[in-house]
């Protein structure tokens, strides 16, 4: 049913992606009366937006959300749409109130609770939660305005394929996992090019025989902290999975660049004072968290929101899902599950009227 506008909920999810539905099975072990509002127009949208070669860096053993084991050879590695069947598969199966085409346009603080309005319609809840996820709006360096109208030109977000590409050079711009992944598809068609701005530390996939993360978790080093000695300095530091430079040279033939600085025309520059004439450029450089429809007091001067494992000072306002929220595994899709079972705890403890983490 949709989300009803004279109910007053005691909990809101917004967001339907992997963190909202880990959440939202917590909550209906609660037996709480609430909704997850997503405004896509399908389930794991998110998912099936992404280039269609899309392959997960984490095993089918690592990917479950709680309640449901991700099928599959535990040793596999999942493609998106894999990961998109298994999220809509995980709804029908917990038969969570998922509400589609319901974008939020602000929250704010009430007299009692929060107001949410929607394009036509307000609802109502005494808690919220903002899983919205790491991917909401996508970052294109001001050097692209630069280049001629005839070059293509594509966020990661919207690439899709090789065929989205015209003959001739195609320069990915993004020394991240994804750039490394779509310049080693593009190199079977392609004349590809790299520009690489900050080098990330390589890690194999497999070592002897078995997967990294198996590793990771036997260590510890999945759940050390952020604010632990070694979490301080891991969080600042990304990491190439299954990729680095040499291999990508190696075998599929992709030319490395540094920095791209500059463009002109159909040429673009880089800070080592070369230059490259270009057919198409993807830009695979990232995302920014946009939370401004979100009317509350927990935000830092850089608009990133201030809280304590996802807890802010704004009580009954919470956040799910973010990079490093807790751990390594915070945004990834077989770790946001114990951010949200200790979310579900504070959520109870709110409930209660007993102090939850920020209060204490």
């Amino acid at each position: 049913m949709p989300a009803n506008p004279e109910v007053r909920y005691d909990v809101i999810v917004i967001g339907g992606g992997q963190a909202g539905l880990a959440i939202g099975y917590f909550l209906a072990r609660q037996g709480r009366l609430f909704t997850i509002l997503d405004a896509a127009e399908e389930p794991a949208a998110t998912w099936r937006n992404r280039w269609d070669s899309l392959e997960l860096f984490t095993p089918v053993r690592y990917n479950s959300l709680p309640g449901l084991t991700f099928p599959g050879d535990p040793d596999s590695y999942p493609g998106r749409d894999q990961v998109a069947e298994y999220l809509a598969d995980y709804v029908r199966h917990f038969d969570l109130p998922v509400e589609l085409n319901s974008r939020v346009h602000s929250v704010r603080r009430g007299h009692d609770g929060y107001l949410l309005e929607l394009e036509d319609h307000r609802l109502q809840a005494e808690q919220v939660v903002i899983a919205t996820g790491p991917f909401q709006e996508p970052i294109v360096p001001a050097l692209s305005e630069d280049l001629d109208s005839d070059v293509v030109q594509l966020h990661s977000a919207a690439y899709r394929s090789p065929q989205d590409l015209p003959p001739g050079p195609a320069l990915v711009v993004g020394g991240g996992n994804t750039g490394f992944q779509i310049a080693a598809e593009l190199a079977g068609s392609h004349e590809v090019h790299l520009a690489i701005g900050s080098r990330q530390t390589p890690l194999p996939q497999r070592i002897f025989g078995r997967d990294l993360f198996r590793y990771l978790e036997a260590t510890g080093l999945m759940a050390k902290t952020v604010d632990s000695r070694i979490g301080q300095r891991m969080q600042y530091r990304e990491t190439l999975i299954g990729s680095s430079p040499r291999a990508l040279r190696r075998q599929h033939g992709v030319r490395l660049h540094p920095r791209a600085t500059g463009a002109s025309g159909s040429s673009v520059s880089f800070n080592d004072g070369s230059q490259l004439s270009v057919g198409s450029v993807i830009w695979a450089t990232g995302f920014r968290l946009d939370y401004s429809w979100i009317d509350a007091p927990v935000f830092d001067d850089d608009h990133r929101p201030v809280h304590q494992r996802g807890v802010t000072e704004s009580r009954g306002l919470y956040f799910l899902g973010l990079p490093w929220q807790h751990t390594r595994g915070s945004a990834l899709l077989g770790w946001v599950k114990d951010d949200a079972e200790f979310l579900a705890q504070q959520i109870a403890a709110f409930s209660r009227g007993k102090p939850t983490l920020s209060a204490a």
